[in-house]
């Protein structure tokens, strides 16, 4: 549980709170622009659709592979320490990609094994980065900072492939610089979050400790729904992933359109933050995420079947916008409720299932572009989708969270 002895204080003068959205905002701004650059310069490398499915299986392998073990380590170790270190690694990588490019190494097999190492800094960073913020505000501003910490992370992922986009068109690898910049300075913020953040759960390690996460979740059915719908929903409807293919070969816009085009569903998102930063005792979340899962669905069959820009850019938006109430609601319900020695556990299984969602559904699409061609790739998608929306249980229209509790 959130710990409600904290003193009150504004949101905005809590130096741990600030520390914390500033390393999020700037550590999503650059793994987004770094995901807009590497795709844009693995497809001119190869011009393979598949090879950019096999980038989102790249990076969602280590998180698949490792977060049982980065959940214990959320709930054992310093979590602002893992942040740190996290930043550090992914700025590694970033360097190296510059490095193969700068010398003319550049291969997809390389390539991918430097996706690797980042993807496993992004294991460890996604639960202590779940896990942590509920140790640094009191109960009672809980949904609050949930709603801004999101729209901090969303207007980050705004700025971070329209400037990404920018950059590859301007300064060509030079882009690879300016996400180094993004991972220091989020790496810096990291470290001047103050408290005591180290759990030290009682559990010897082993096995059962390890699982104890599922076994919260399993039991747990409204969290196990919520985080399912969005999984299925997400891998369903993937379609950022194939967003180079439309900036190149069906839109014509080239990567600064691919920046535009990858920062609107941030927009949405970010638009619809604003919205949930009013809504301190949220209610009725099961009628909202019904709702949000089909309007997804109709964002990904309009985008699939536009040819016009600005079209393509609205439903983008509108995908964008439906995601965030998603993400809203799975916050809420993995860290207002989840106890404090067992969160990094059970935030790593929400963020491998995040990571699924996205890099597994990157991946669908791809091999799926290369088999049936792009634009019906992304309708079936979307297809896909409104179909898990009428069929899914609807036991959870109904439930309603209030956060305080």
């Amino acid at each position: 549980m959130i710990d409600g002895s904290m003193p009150t204080i504004p949101l905005l003068r809590n130096r741990s709170f600030v520390s914390f959205v500033v390393n999020r905002t700037f550590n999503v701004m650059g793994m987004h622009a770094f995901t807009v650059a590497i795709g844009w310069h693995v497809y001119n490398l190869t011009g393979d659709p598949l090879d950019l499915g096999l980038v989102g299986l790249a990076q969602f392998a280590p998180a698949f592979a490792l977060f049982l073990f980065a959940g214990v380590a959320a709930d054992r170790f310093d979590r602002r320490t893992i942040l740190v270190i996290s930043n550090f690694v992914q700025f590694i990588a970033v360097g190296l990609v510059l490095t193969v490019l700068t010398f003319d190494l550049a291969s997809v097999p390389i390539i991918l094994a430097i996706l690797v190492v980042h993807g496993s800094a992004r294991a460890f960073y996604h639960p202590a980065s779940q896990a942590i913020m509920p140790n640094l505000v009191p109960t009672e501003q809980f949904p609050t900072a949930v709603a801004y910490s999101t729209s901090a992370t969303k207007a980050a992922q705004l700025a971070g492939p329209a400037i990404g986009g920018l950059l590859i068109a301007w300064a060509a690898d030079g882009v690879y610089l300016f996400i180094m910049g993004l991972f220091v300075i989020g790496g810096i913020a990291a470290g001047l979050i103050a408290g005591n953040l180290n759990v030290r759960i009682k559990e010897p390690f082993k096995l059962i400790t390890v699982l104890n996460g599922f076994t919260y979740v399993w039991n747990n059915k409204i969290v196990l729904g919520a985080i399912s719908l969005d999984l299925l929903a997400v891998l369903f409807g993937g379609v950022m992933g194939l967003l180079p293919i439309y900036a190149s070969d069906i839109l014509h816009v080239g990567p600064a359109g691919l920046g535009i085009m990858r920062s609107m569903p941030a927009f949405g998102a970010l638009l619809t933050g604003i919205v949930l930063t009013q809504m301190t005792t949220p209610r009725h979340m099961g009628r909202a995420l019904f709702f949000s899962l089909g309007l997804f669905g109709a964002s990904i069959l309009v985008f699939g079947l536009s040819e016009t820009f600005w079209i393509s850019l609205v439903a983008l938006a509108v995908y964008g916008g439906a995601d965030m109430v998603g993400v809203y609601i799975r916050q809420m319900l993995v860290q207002v409720a989840t106890p404090d020695a067992m969160r990094g556990r059970v935030s790593a299984i929400n963020s491998v299932s995040i990571n699924a969602s996205n890099e597994l559904g990157d991946f669908r699409a791809g091999v799926m572009a290369a088999g049936i061609g792009t634009i019906p790739a992304v309708v079936v998608g979307g297809i896909a989708t409104l179909a898990h929306r009428m069929h899914s249980d609807t036991q959870f229209r109904s439930f309603q969270i209030d956060p305080i509790v």
